[in-house]
C-alpha cells in the first residue's frame, strides 16, 4: 500500500467529479477522521456516570448470557464487565458496537445528545482531527461534494463529534437506537454500519456515485472497496494485513496539526 500525498489524492477525485457529477465522500469516523474511538468516550463516560437505567438491565444479562460474562446485580458493573470481554476478545465487535448504543435504554433522545455533546467536548475530539482528513473535508465542502460518516459507534456521539471537522448529523449513518415516545430502546435498526453493513448503509440513503472512501480499520474494506478511489487514513495493522485484496488502496500521507 503506498503512501499518497494529500494533493494527490484530491486530483484522483477532482478527475471523478469531472467524469461524474453528483457523487459524494465517505468517511469512517473514528480513527480516520480523528483519533481515538468516540464510542468509546461515550459508553465510559456513561458507566462512570452511574447511568445504566433498569431498561438496559435485561437486555445486558442476555447478551453476558450469550458470550459467557457473568452477571452482576449492578448494571453498571456488568456492563463494565461485557466491555473488558469486549477487549479480551470475548465479545464479538458487532455485539459490542449495538450494545454502545441501546445501553442508553430509558434516556430521552435529547438527554442523549446533550451528553454525547459534553462528551466530545470533555474528551478534546476538535484537537483529535487528523489535519489531513480535515483538509480533504475541507476542500469536498468547498465544491459542494457531500461528505457521508459511516461509523458503528452510537449516532448521538458521532453527530456530535462531526460537527467538530465542518459536518452536520444530516449526513451521519451510524448504530442508532429504536425508540419510543422518545425515548431510546434496547434494539438498534439494520443495518448496523459495520463491516459490509457500512455500504448497505450508504446505499440506503444513497445511490449516488462513491467518488472516494476513506477507512482505517479492516472492518471498513467493503465501504472501501465500493468506491472508485479507496484510501486509508493512519491504518491499523488488521487493515494493512489484508491491504493487498483491495490493489487500489493507497494510504493518505500524515500531516502536522
Amino acid at each position: 500500500m503506498r503512501m499518497e500525498p494529500v494533493e494527490e489524492t484530491l486530483e484522483r477525485i477532482r478527475r471523478e467529479v469531472a467524469r461524474t457529477p453528483d457523487g459524494v465522500l465517505a468517511f469512517d469516523g473514528d480513527g480516520t477522521l480523528w483519533s481515538g474511538d468516540v464510542g468509546d468516550d461515550l459508553f465510559l463516560a456513561l458507566l462512570e456516570h452511574g447511568g445504566v437505567r433498569p431498561e438496559a438491565r435485561g437486555a445486558l444479562e442476555r447478551l453476558g448470557a450469550r458470550h459467557g460474562v457473568e452477571s452482576h446485580p449492578d448494571a453498571v458493573t456488568l456492563a463494565r464487565g461485557l466491555f473488558k470481554a469486549f477487549e479480551a476478545g470475548r465479545l464479538p465487535e458487532k455485539d459490542t458496537y449495538e450494545m454502545m448504543a441501546w445501553v442508553f435504554a430509558g434516556w430521552h433522545v435529547e438527554e442523549v445528545r446533550g451528553f454525547a455533546r459534553e462528551v466530545v467536548e470533555r474528551r478534546g475530539v476538535a484537537g483529535r482531527i487528523h489535519p489531513e482528513a480535515r483538509r480533504v473535508v475541507e476542500w469536498a465542502r468547498s465544491q459542494g461534494v457531500d461528505c457521508y460518516v459511516v461509523s458503528a459507534s452510537p449516532r448521538a456521539v458521532v453527530e456530535a463529534a462531526v460537527r467538530e471537522v465542518g459536518l452536520t448529523a444530516e449526513f451521519v449513518l451510524a448504530c442508532t437506537p429504536q425508540e419510543e415516545n422518545g425515548r431510546l430502546q434496547t434494539s438498534v435498526f439494520e443495518p448496523v454500519p459495520y463491516g459490509p453493513g457500512k455500504v448497505n448503509c450508504l446505499r440506503q440513503a444513497t445511490d449516488r456515485p462513491l467518488y472516494a472512501a476513506f477507512g482505517d480499520n479492516v472492518f471498513d474494506l467493503d465501504l472501501l472497496a465500493a468506491a472508485r478511489v479507496p484510501v486509508a487514513i493512519r491504518p491499523k495493522a488488521r487493515l494493512r494485513d489484508r491491504a493487498a485484496e483491495l490493489p487500489a488502496l493507497v494510504q493518505l500521507q500524515p500531516e502536522e496539526a
